[in-house]
Order: structure tokens, then C-alpha cells, then sequence
């Protein structure tokens, strides 16, 4: 796979970086999506401290993240006890 220097603007600040021809596209989806929510947090809170910016929107992902993890978790956790029950079903509908 090719690997490309390409450059990613996050707030004001490019950064310079060496990825996987095959990375680009979800690179560049995830800065514009950050740069997003800098600057709804900026616009709806007022906040204009770069620093103090990038912390909420760090902590606002990582919250998404485990609520979206956790969900999962829940779903995965329901198939799994709905397979069990299943599989007790026909072993026990093969037994008789």
C-alpha cells in the first residue's frame, strides 16, 4: 500500500502526517468532524480558549464512545442470551 504525506488542519494548526493510501479518506472525515465540533463548542459555549476547546471535545468523543460501547455490549449480550435459550430449545426438543 502507498503511503502519502498529507497535511491535516485541526483549529489552527496544520499537522503534517504519513499514512496509508487506504487511512486517508477516514483521516480526513475525522479532522473535519473535529474542526465541527471546535467550533460548536466555541459558538454554543462561548469558550475561545484552544486548550479548554479541544478538552470538551475530547471528553464529549470519549463519552459518545462509551455510550456507543456500552450499547453494544447490551445488544451483543442480548443475541448472545437469546442464542442460549435457543440452543436449550432444540437440545432439549432433540432429547424427548
Amino acid at each position: 500500500m502507498a503511503i502519502l504525506s498529507i497535511k491535516i488542519k485541526i483549529g489552527d494548526k496544520d499537522y503534517v502526517m504519513k499514512v496509508e493510501e487506504s487511512e486517508e479518506e477516514t483521516l480526513r472525515l475525522a479532522a473535519k468532524q473535529l474542526n465541527e465540533k471546535l467550533k460548536m463548542f466555541k459558538e454554543q459555549y462561548g469558550i475561545e480558549d484552544k486548550a479548554d476547546l479541544l478538552a470538551m471535545v475530547a471528553f464529549d468523543t470519549t463519552v459518545n464512545h462509551l455510550k456507543k460501547e456500552r450499547d453494544g455490549s447490551y445488544t451483543d449480550k442480548q443475541l448472545t442470551d437469546r442464542l442460549t435459550h435457543l440452543s436449550n430449545i432444540i437440545s432439549k426438543s432433540m432429547a424427548d
